[in-house]
């Protein structure tokens, strides 16, 4: 709870969203799920968005342009996360595990090269939705 004190106001409705969702929300459906708490822009989810992925507590999901609350906090000790996204269900699951992001400062390394910016995201089909 001490965490959370160090947000905004806007960074904390953002987070309780987020947080509140089973599956990966668009700023758009922040911003309508939020419209009672005085937003009335998509700035105003966007800027908080921003914020909130700068401390490690939101992903954005690259490939399907929606953000999910960090499941695991030690993401931002370890650095890198990756997704497991159904294609049926749209089920996210967040993945965080050294030798992925051993892997990829060794690639890094290798190849001379300073990331920026880590996504890793496997789409497929999982097994409930494969069983089903």
């Amino acid at each position: 709870m001490s965490e959370n004190c160090k947000l905004s106001n806007n960074e904390r409705l953002v987070l309780d969203v987020l947080g509140r969702e089973t599956g990966p929300m668009s700023a758009y459906m922040i911003l309508d799920k939020l419209r009672g708490s005085g937003f009335r822009a998509p700035l105003q989810v966007y800027r908080a968005l921003e914020k909130l992925i700068g401390m490690g507590r939101v992903h954005r999901l690259e490939s399907l342009n929606a953000f999910i609350a960090c499941s695991h906090m030690s993401c931002e000790k370890i650095g890198v996360a990756a997704f497991v996204i159904c294609e049926r269900c749209e089920h996210v699951q967040e993945v965080c595990d050294d030798s992925v992001s051993l892997f990829l400062a060794g690639l890094a390394e290798k190849t001379n090269f300073k990331a920026s910016k880590t996504s890793i995201e496997l789409r497929g089909v999982c097994d409930a939705c494969e069983k089903a």
